[in-house]
């Protein structure tokens, strides 16, 4: 299971299981009234194949790896990253939570199109520059 108080600041738990887990990013400022809702940062750790979006694995091999995946909204996603066990992947989604929190994750380039106000408000939150 993952402990909430081994999350970077302001990550929460959205939902864990077994199978995967679901890691969400502030869900009190991206909560669909100033935000859309499809805009909450969130981190999903999945079995899965790469390029699949982790709701879509189906029929996965035995030896599918654990993917670790940020996502900023349905089309805006970082290469995901992929471990052997739950567990590793677990403890790279927990670092993921502590350098987003921190600034360090450049998410400004994975947009190719900016929303700024969105940005704006990342960067507020994470003390990025």
């Amino acid at each position: 299971m993952i402990e909430e108080s081994a999350l970077g600041e302001g990550w929460t738990v959205w939902n864990a299981d077994e199978s995967r887990a679901i890691l969400a990013y502030r869900p009190d400022v991206f909560d669909g009234s100033t935000f859309p809702a499809p805009c909450l940062p969130t981190i999903y750790v999945t079995r899965g194949r790469r390029r699949r979006r982790p709701e879509g694995n189906r029929n996965l091999p035995a030896d599918a790896p654990w993917l670790v995946r940020l996502r900023l909204e349905p089309e805006i996603d970082r290469d995901p990253e992929a471990y052997d066990t739950r567990t590793a992947a677990i403890e790279a989604a927990t670092g993921l939570t502590e350098r987003f929190a921190a600034g360090g994750i450049d998410y400004r380039s994975l947009y190719q199109v900016p929303r700024g106000e969105y940005l704006e408000k990342l960067d507020e939150l994470t003390g990025r520059p």
